[in-house]
């Protein structure tokens, strides 16, 4: 399903309007600050940008508004452009374009980033589409469940970045935990914003060396995991 535009609600921040999924009760992204959110979890989480340079496949559970796509991207920039990289991202319930772009209209400091997603957007969801020389980007839609188990690919540095796990558990579940650490490279790494109990005991279990790490905003804690083989 593309169109989600009557399953959120926006929710005004003095940021921007944030889009809230109704069926999850669930804002996309922080209502403080999504960019900043990105950046510690994500991209800090990841140990980005220090590891761009030759190629790396970077992977994502729930691409939502793209923001954390578009974050890396400028990571990447500001980088000096170092190497390539190649984004993707699972999503069960894919929003328009129309959506996201009043979602990115509160990220100005993007600048023309935004626009260039846009122009590829479903592009993007119907398989790997070329965002930019050296950076590509695809949108594997469906249930996780179903999707990510069939992928035939490895990720190095992994956004698990779902709804909330006490919202939406079937993202979060024991199963689809395995599923990433087998799709994890050797010496890959894994960031979420949730430092839920049970998903980190997923993510152990699974195999992987699993950390607690101070949060983003409101949320004391977040959780890193490596694949040491």
């Amino acid at each position: 399903m593309r169109d989600q535009t009557t399953d959120l609600t926006w929710r005004k921040t003095d940021l921007g309007d944030v889009p809230v999924s109704t069926q999850f009760d669930d804002p996309y992204y922080s209502l403080d600050n999504g960019l900043a959110e990105t950046r510690h979890v994500f991209l800090d989480g990841n140990d980005l940008p220090a590891r761009f340079g030759g190629h790396i496949h970077i992977a994502e559970l729930g691409f939502g508004t793209g923001l954390n796509f578009l974050t890396t991207v400028q990571a990447w920039i500001d980088a000096g452009r170092k190497g390539t990289f190649h984004f993707t991202s699972f999503e069960g319930f894919p929003l328009t374009a129309d959506v996201a772009r009043t979602a990115h209209a509160a990220f100005t400091e993007l600048g023309d980033l935004a626009p260039q997603l846009l122009s590829i957007w479903d592009d993007a969801m119907e398989g790997p589409a070329i965002y930019a020389p050296g950076v590509t980007l695809e949108v594997i839609t469906g249930d996780v469940r179903e999707t990510l188990p069939a992928w035939d690919a490895q990720a190095d540095a992994w956004f698990l970045d779902g709804f909330s796990p006490a919202k939406n558990p079937e993202m979060w579940g024991a199963d689809v935990m395995q599923s990433v650490a087998n799709h994890t490279a050797p010496h890959g790494t894994i960031a979420t914003y949730t430092a839920a109990g049970h998903v980190r005991r997923a993510l152990e279990e699974a195999g992987l060396t699993v950390t607690r790490t101070p949060g983003f905003g409101r949320k004391r804690h977040m959780t890193r995991a490596v694949k040491d083989i």
